[in-house]
């Protein structure tokens, strides 16, 4: 495996070890590829996925990577208000909290979620 991605995946690890969520906190999980940004409410005590945004129908053509996460915090955030979810615990998945996790992040706050 490469170095770098082992080093994501031990802190990763690291993370989840300390967070959880539940049906009313769940937890807001970011992954991340070259091309592609995806984020998820989960609910771990329950195992299931409770809302899911990712950048798929998105027009990406006209938007930088950034934009296009900022785009998907919107989209998540909208669903999650959809669903009656305010509060939510952060996993950023071992990615540095910068750039496009960032972006998702502090969307997702400005249009209503809590963490």
């Amino acid at each position: 495996m490469l170095k770098k991605q082992s080093q994501r995946l031990k802190r990763h690890k690291r993370i989840r070890a300390k967070i959880s969520g539940t049906k009313d906190i769940p937890r807001l999980c970011v992954f991340r590829s070259n091309k592609h940004i995806y984020a998820q409410l989960i609910d771990d005590v329950n195992g299931k996925i409770l809302v899911i945004a990712d950048d798929k129908k998105i027009e990406k053509k006209k938007n930088t990577k950034t934009e296009v996460a900022h785009k998907v915090g919107e989209e998540l955030a909208k669903k999650a208000m959809e669903k009656k979810i305010l509060k939510v615990v952060f996993d950023r998945g071992g990615y540095l909290y910068h750039g496009r996790v960032k972006a998702l992040a502090e969307s997702a706050r400005k249009n209503g979620l809590v963490f």
